[in-house]
């Protein structure tokens, strides 16, 4: 139980807070709420694919691991719009939003204050074009699940949620508690 001294000095602050103008109660509160980056990340697998299956993965500089199709979202933007357009720029797969699904979980919060917001979609990959622009991307290809490349730290941690890759099984896949 809180002190009586504490809980009625809460109390004032809270009144106190009420009653200034709804404006500057926003600020206040943007002051003192953490702030996060957020993202929209897409898992994308090839309908074709035999075995395990086969994943999207894209090398971009410095270019010594793969990573998922992903991006910030801009002001206002939904996630799976965000999402789509970022697969559209960074591969040339062009989905509409209703195409993509929200993955399982949909959201992944990391510890260095981002948030993934995650989708999926499947693709048959014999007859998707994959289009880079040799700047933000130097390479799309597809993955057999179980023979994945050397994954940057953030995409191995980001597919251990969903059971993928070297992180798979381990929960949280980062070894931190999950947030």
């Amino acid at each position: 139980m809180i002190p009586r001294s504490r809980a009625v000095a809460r109390a004032v602050v809270y009144r106190t807070f009420y009653r200034l103008p709804v404006s500057l109660r926003r600020r206040l509160v943007r002051l003192a709420v953490p702030k996060y980056i957020v993202g929209a990340v897409t898992l994308v697998r090839d309908t074709e694919a035999d075995g395990a299956g086969r994943l999207l993965l894209l090398r971009q500089p410095p270019g010594h691991s793969w990573t998922l199709p992903a991006g910030l979202l801009r002001r206002g933007e939904a996630p799976v719009v965000g999402a789509a357009r970022e697969l559209a720029e960074e591969s040339g797969i062009r989905l509409s939003p209703d195409q993509l699904r929200p993955a399982v979980p949909n959201a992944v919060v990391h510890a260095l204050g981002w948030v993934d917001v995650v989708f999926e979609a499947e693709v048959p990959a014999s007859r998707t074009e994959l289009v880079v622009d040799g700047a933000e991307v130097f390479e799309a290809a597809w993955h057999p699940l179980d023979d994945l490349p050397r994954l940057s730290r953030a995409t191995a941690r980001l597919l251990g949620y969903y059971g993928i890759g070297p992180l798979a099984g381990q929960a949280p896949p980062d070894g931190r508690p999950a947030t």
